[in-house]
């Protein structure tokens, strides 16, 4: 078949897809919807259905990014609502046929949104929940929509249009294509897509490769997870489109293997590319060919660099090697080679399927499009988000995420992973780009984005980033090597109570230091948490080494626990539940509960279990109190 006759057959079925005759179930099943418990809800509902002798298709859909709401459960009923309901758990799954299937009606407390043409009153649509209202959806453009493991679908909604547009155009012409777009790399420093592509192209060389980076590793970050499991023909056809722009005939996805059901949906995809003739030998009719094989990654942060990733593919330990020679000109077997992320190429998919001008139509001046974060931490609408580049970040955390956690004051956001600087209260109303973040002392990096309240310690935050980075530094340059170790031990110090003044300018002058002399990106960003906590929150250091005091109540060593004798009602709860019996005292007969400060693991059991408020959580080392009451 030629590809009109492929998209023709695609779309008949999409359509039977959406012609609702019998109820239809879709549910979101990625590893986020899993974790909460989306199998058991699936399985619960075959076998209420099966029970009750009604027919009803049902299908696993990726993520729509709401993973705060989920499980995420969309109804259908023939000539009637589409309805997603959210938290929907085994128990009240039986209602739900009960009342949306049988009965037609809305169950309202789970209800979201409704889908699709018309109003249901009482629900928004699923465009205007807050949440959805400010995004541009271009690589999660199916996620959460179509069945994953169905290539027609992604056919039927413009997949591989943009494939077989590349095909119709010279090399040089889809590389000029995406240099107009302004996509730049989404994976750290944001290098032009379309420049890195002709380094490679002009690199002379009858044996190239293309590379997708896939070993996402950063605390809070699953950006990359979610698109593959959700929507992996979006990226595996803007492989194909590179591999194709730069000459390559044999493409990687390197991925890391804690990823299982995003590599299983990969596997099966490649199987349907081969099937359909988008994969292997005159590919589309036209004289190109490409094999698109797996890698998979034992996990280790630092292969995330390019040039470390490229050793762990040639089964050498993964460590990262001087530049130049870069990649495009001697990479993967020392041959040009080019890597590109997995939101990178999911761009690349859709630019070449609008067009280069319906894309550069988002974003800011130097930073074209739209980018994906990983919403996480002390906010309320936790999830997956895409939106257009030089949005505040005022708008993604409050209009976006829905604000703080429990109403509580919004501390510093931390941009782009581990790696990633912590952002102020005043910078609020900053345009999220790759300049504005660089500006101060942040970077995009991936997409992580994590937020924290009132109740976040920062020097506790950068000990937090500063023991991964530590862990994962591969130790080939002596300046991250060693440098984090230090980095950490004075974080280390200070947290627990032994910090001096003069460690203030030494974490200043070794963090520089580190930033400028290490090997790879992995030591040149990692006391970026640091450099930017001291910068913004250095009265919170300060208060650590002269008063011994966590304001935030947050690092152990500084705390103690007390009882309030007044308060206390004497039941014995905290005795009962002091792991390590710190805490004497008895009901009968009466003698006050004290705690042993010399025992004592500062757990906190005894706060949490207390009925009454009677425990005390304070910082007085030195005689400064805040006490918090449970």
């Amino acid at each position: 078949m030629n590809f009109q006759e492929i998209q023709n057959q695609a779309k008949q079925e999409w359509e039977e897809f959406n012609d609702i005759r019998r109820p239809r179930i879709l549910i979101g099943a990625a590893t986020c919807g899993r974790a909460a418990g989306a199998l058991e809800v699936e399985e619960a509902f075959r076998r209420e259905l099966s029970a009750r002798s009604i027919e009803a298709d049902i299908y696993e859909v990726g993520d729509l990014g709401m993973c705060y709401a989920e499980p995420l459960v969309e109804i259908s009923v023939p000539g009637g609502s589409r309805v997603i309901y959210k938290e929907v758990n085994e128990e009240r799954v039986p209602e739900l046929i009960e009342t949306s299937i049988i009965k037609e009606a809305l169950l309202t407390d789970l209800a979201l949104c409704s889908v699709g043409e018309g109003t249901i009153e009482g629900i928004p649509d699923l465009n205007e929940l807050p949440m959805m209202k400010e995004q541009v959806r271009v690589v999660l453009r199916n996620s959460g929509i179509i069945d994953p493991s169905n290539i027609n679908h992604y056919i039927a909604r413009g997949g591989y249009s943009g494939l077989a547009r590349a095909l119709e155009m010279s090399p040089d012409g889809v590389i000029e294509e995406i240099r107009s777009s302004g996509l730049r790399g989404r994976g750290g420093a944001g290098f032009p897509t379309g420049v890195k592509w002709a380094f490679a192209r002009e690199t002379k060389g009858d044996v190239k490769y293309i590379i997708c980076n896939a070993d996402e590793g950063d605390p809070g970050a699953f950006m990359d997870r979610a698109v593959l499991e959700s929507d992996p023909h979006a990226v595996l056809e803007g492989l194909a489109i590179g591999a194709y722009a730069i000459g390559a005939r044999v493409a990687y996805i390197y991925i890391r293997a804690e990823y299982p059901l995003a590599i299983e949906r990969l596997q099966w995809a490649i199987e349907q590319m081969k099937h359909l003739g988008f994969l292997g030998s005159n590919i589309l009719g036209q004289a190109f060919q490409l094999d698109i094989k797996i890698k998979q990654g034992a996990g280790a942060f630092v292969c995330g660099e390019e040039t470390a990733l490229i050793g762990s593919i040639e089964g050498k330990r993964g460590m990262p090697r001087p530049r130049p020679p870069f990649p495009a000109q001697s990479g993967l077997h020392s041959l040009p080679t080019i890597i590109n992320n997995v939101e990178t190429l999911a761009n690349v998919s859709e630019i070449m399927h609008r067009g280069a001008g319906w894309f550069a139509q988002y974003g800011s001046e130097d930073s074209k499009g739209t980018k994906t974060f990983a919403l996480a931490g002390k906010i309320n609408r936790t999830g997956l988000i895409e939106v257009p580049m030089g949005i505040t970040l005022r708008d993604v955390i409050f209009k976006v995420g829905g604000g703080i956690l429990d109403n509580k004051k919004f501390k510093a956001v931390q941009t782009g992973g581990p790696s990633g600087g912590c952002i102020p209260a005043e910078f609020l109303d900053m345009k999220v780009d790759y300049q504005e973040l660089a500006k101060v002392g942040s970077i995009m990096g991936s997409g992580g984005m994590i937020v924290m309240d009132e109740d976040s310690c920062m020097v506790d935050i950068a000990k937090y980033f500063l023991t991964f980075t530590e862990s994962e530094s591969c130790g080939k340059c002596t300046p991250c090597r060693m440098g984090t170790q230090h980095l950490l031990h004075i974080l280390s110090e200070i947290a627990e109570g032994r910090g001096t003044p003069e460690y203030l300018p030494t974490l200043e002058t070794l963090g520089k230091t580190v930033k400028n002399t290490s090997l790879c990106g992995l030591g040149q960003t990692a006391p970026n948490p640091v450099l930017t906590t001291l910068k913004y929150f250095r009265e919170e250091y300060e208060a650590h080494i002269y008063a011994q005091r966590c304001s935030a109540l947050v690092c152990k060593a500084l705390i103690t626990y007390d009882i309030d004798i007044e308060a206390c009602k004497l039941c014995g709860l905290c005795k009962k539940e002091c792991p390590v019996q710190a805490i004497t005292g008895s009901k009968k007969p009466p003698e006050p509960f004290v705690i042993d400060e010399g025992k004592c693991i500062r757990c906190g059991m005894c706060l949490s279990v207390c009925p009454f408020n009677a425990v005390l959580k304070t910082s007085d080392k030195r005689g400064t109190v805040e006490r918090t009451v449970a």
